[in-house]
């Protein structure tokens, strides 16, 4: 059985906590434990940051969120049309960021480490997309 959604919000940090309280209740029918859903909030809030941060900058555009669930498995995807990532590979090296001195660079880092795959596309001047699979160990309610 599968399951989907689509959501379009407003690249404005008050919007974070939308994004994963929206996650976490499409992903809770798996029934996740809660070290599964706060991996996958976490990965979600620093996906939804980095395009409000990274993507956006101070300029407001809209980030698109879909959601699939197939069996155990919890997939997100989060794009921008922002100003994309010069080089992605980069970009995911831990502690690298192009934001300024209070920014960790860990972002990407956070994303695997709390997902069992990651991954991003992206073309400058064109925006990003963050791909977040998530297998639940959980009893389905399916």
């Amino acid at each position: 059985m599968q399951n989907e959604f689509r959501l379009v919000i407003s690249s404005k940090s008050v919007n974070e906590g939308f994004a994963r309280v929206v996650v976490s209740a499409f992903a809770a029918p798996l029934d996740p434990t809660l070290e599964e859903l706060a991996d996958l909030k976490t990965a979600v809030s620093e996906a939804v940051t980095n395009s409000i941060v990274h993507g956006y900058g101070d300029k407001c555009g809209k980030i698109y969120i879909t959601g699939k669930l197939s069996d155990n498995t919890v997939k997100i995807i989060i794009r921008d049309k922002g100003r994309g990532i010069e080089d992605v590979k980069q970009a995911m090296t831990p502690l690298f960021t192009t934001g300024s001195g209070d920014r960790a660079g860990l972002g990407f880092t956070v994303m695997e480490s709390f997902c069992d795959r990651v991954t991003v596309r992206s073309a400058l001047g064109s925006g990003t997309s963050v791909t977040l699979v998530k297998k639940i160990e959980g009893k389905s309610k399916w």
